[in-house]
């Protein structure tokens, strides 16, 4: 897995390239940590480019989720292929995250 990062006037993108899974996860988890933890509290994260998600990096997207709703950010995800789409159907996810087909979308409404 790869991470990109892009700040915009409107948010932070997090590009995430490749496999989100056990080995990796807690690179994506200390990137969005800090983030949070420094008042970046406007993400976008960009998913077009990952391939598999595993329930490890379902995890820490949540957590950061949750994270960024306490403190009245706001976390947004885009770009999801077919299957990380089922992946997040079937666990409940698309009924959590808000989730839109492109960037350009996205960047709407931050």
């Amino acid at each position: 897995m790869e991470l990109t990062e892009q700040k915009t006037p409107q948010c932070t993108i997090i590009g995430i390239n490749g496999r989100l899974d056990t080995t990796n996860y807690s690179i994506l988890e200390k990137k969005l940590m800090e983030m949070i933890d420094n008042q970046n509290d406007r993400i976008l994260v960009e998913c077009s480019q990952m391939d598999y998600v595993s329930s490890s990096g379902l995890r820490i997207l949540l957590m950061a989720l949750k994270k960024i709703t306490i403190s009245k950010g706001k976390f947004v995800l885009c770009g999801l292929q077919e299957n990380i789409r089922e992946i997040f159907e079937i666990s409940g996810f698309t009924n959590i995250f808000e989730i839109y087909g492109t960037q350009e979308e996205a960047l709407k409404v931050f």
